[in-house]
């Protein structure tokens, strides 16, 4: 059985609808699966001006954590076309584990989203994929198998990249049926890999 962790940062919880999707694929492909995120950067003040979502349920995550899974499915929301700095902050704090190898052979695949249809989300995900490279990781995307993200029948985001979501610009979008489903079916799949890798 393999261990996930699905690791997100959401400023206004489109993301970690997103990553509760993740998590439930996931554990239908029988991973044990903990859902965390990463600290808020931006002052309390400044976040409650600006609405940011602070009643996240999931524990704040430690940079030791991440160790101790066969698989890490990153998510966080598009900034000017890459990941958010919450997010980056949080990675650039994982030298320890580079230098020590502790992230070598493991899982890693990321999800995101953006406000509009081009605002970033391959940008996003492809940017942060050499991180996950340098830590010696096995990434895994989001298949076509997944057809969701086929045809023009509605707006949607995810790629062969990993899933996503389009927000609008004023945050009003929830993630659709067809986003959620491919987030489900991304986590189920780096579980299944993860599993295959790891026994």
């Amino acid at each position: 059985m393999a261990k996930v962790l699905v690791l997100y940062y959401s400023t206004y919880g489109h993301i970690e609808t997103m990553a509760e999707a993740v998590a439930e694929g996931a554990r239908e492909a029988g991973a044990t699966v903990d859902v965390k995120r990463v600290p808020e950067t931006v002052p309390e003040d400044i976040a409650r001006a600006n609405h940011f979502k602070l009643d996240q349920k999931a524990p704040v995550a430690t940079v030791d954590d991440l160790k101790n899974y066969d698989a890490i499915i990153f998510g966080a929301g598009t900034r000017f076309g890459t990941v958010a700095s919450q997010m980056r902050s949080f990675i650039d704090q994982t030298g320890g584990l580079w230098f020590g190898g502790a992230l070598v052979g493991k899982v890693g695949s990321v999800f995101t989203s953006s406000a509009t249809q081009h605002g970033g989300q391959e940008s996003t995900i492809l940017g942060f994929l050499p991180t996950l490279l340098h830590h010696g990781m096995v990434v895994v995307g989001l298949p076509y198998a997944f057809a969701g993200q086929m045809g023009l029948d509605e707006i949607k985001g995810g790629s062969p990249y990993g899933a996503a979501t389009i927000t609008d610009g004023d945050g009003s979008r929830q993630p659709s049926e067809v986003e959620l489903a491919g987030a489900r079916f991304q986590g189920k799949h780096v579980a299944s890999v993860a599993a295959k890798l790891h026994g």
